[in-house]
């Protein structure tokens, strides 16, 4: 079992600006509201070595809204224990983590729209994250879309 799906059986994400995949694979990202699909991605860590140096520093997330993906699982976004955090997830149909998105100043996400394989997060604040749901760090393609970073 992976760091990440070990946190996450107790709803728990690292309190750091990464995106997290079920494999144990994870990556620092940004907010940028400049960039097309709301953040960038940057390079990948080691979370067991930062879990190691401080396993404490986790927050609890709590979803608040949902979109149910049948057979395919379920998108979920949500708030973490502080109110500047929000977090994103796709979960399989038993709730296991696929992958996690955790950001320290988006505040919660209530709100999930999906067109395709693409779905829009929206936080209390405005702020709007688009991505692929099969892969968070595929750009995003379509007929009137520029190839996003």
């Amino acid at each position: 079992m992976t760091a990440i799906e070990r946190l996450w059986e107790d709803f728990e994400l690292p309190i750091k600006d990464a995106l997290h995949y079920a494999d144990g694979h994870s990556w620092d990202v940004a907010l940028d509201s400049a960039a097309p699909r709301g953040f960038t991605v940057l390079a990948p860590f080691d979370l067991d070595e930062v879990l190691e140096g401080d396993p404490s520093w986790v927050s609890s997330v709590d979803g608040l809204a949902s979109v149910d993906l049948g057979e395919k699982g379920l998108l979920w976004g949500g708030e973490g224990s502080h109110g500047s955090e929000g977090f994103i997830a796709r979960l399989t149909v038993d709730r296991a983590p696929i992958w996690a998105m955790f950001f320290t100043k988006s505040n919660p996400f209530d709100r999930i729209r999906l067109s395709g394989n693409v779905a829009t997060f929206s936080s209390t604040s405005g702020l709007e994250i688009e991505l692929d749901i099969d892969d968070p760090q595929t750009p995003i393609l379509g007929p009137d879309r520029a190839l996003a970073g």
